[in-house]
């Protein structure tokens, strides 16, 4: 299988092709790395891409960032963050690669923890990661082609643990070789409209 892979250079994304990139040819982009570049807030550069990439089996979506902050000091500028660049950078993905992955191909975005064990500073990513894996479960019974679409949710890695110090206390952090496994049965498996979630 010929997989794209938005966001592959990312903790996420290096998870998500740890076993992948075993058996199939991995298709890279992302907004500053990877064989192609993308800015998946801009719905003509998502285009463009899908353009350039040709014959796509598989696409995995790892990016977009959320805002971590007190919801008390929360201004709508800085929810906004979660909304637009997570939540829209992947759902622009997805609607675009409908029209572009192969027939019974599959479509997978990424979700987290938050939204199912809650932390302080975690509203935004909450409900970005709950809207995410939502849109997954709707739009999987509409997929033309024998189309799939699935998100995985993963808790903190194993490498981001210094990089998010002290907001997840009591949390147990994943490796990212059982991430990349989730990625696998999303990709390789049957499933559809489900939430993988590594814990």
């Amino acid at each position: 299988m010929r997989i794209l892979v938005v966001g592959s250079e990312g903790t996420v994304g290096q998870a998500a092709i740890f076993d992948l990139r075993k058996r199939h040819e991995i298709v890279s982009a992302g907004r500053n790395s990877g064989q192609h570049r993308v800015d998946v807030m801009d719905e003509a550069s998502v285009a463009a891409l899908f353009k350039a990439c040709g014959a796509i089996d598989a696409v995995i979506v790892t990016t977009g960032h959320g805002h971590f902050g007190p919801v008390a000091e929360m201004t709508p500028s800085q929810y906004r963050k979660g909304i637009d660049d997570k939540l829209m950078g992947q759902i622009n993905v997805a609607l675009t690669a409908i029209r572009h992955v192969g027939d019974g191909g599959s479509i997978t975005l990424t979700s987290g923890v938050t939204n199912r064990d809650h932390i302080r500073s975690g509203a935004n990513a909450a409900s970005v990661n709950g809207a995410i894996d939502e849109f997954v479960r709707a739009a999987a019974i509409e997929m033309p082609r024998d189309l799939r679409i699935n998100s995985v949710s993963p808790g903190l890695l194993e490498a981001s643990v210094k990089k998010y110090e002290g907001f997840f206390p009591g949390h147990a952090p994943v490796p990212a070789e059982r991430v990349g496994l989730a990625y696998t049965k999303a990709v390789e498996g049957a499933l559809n409209g489900q939430v993988i979630k590594v814990d």
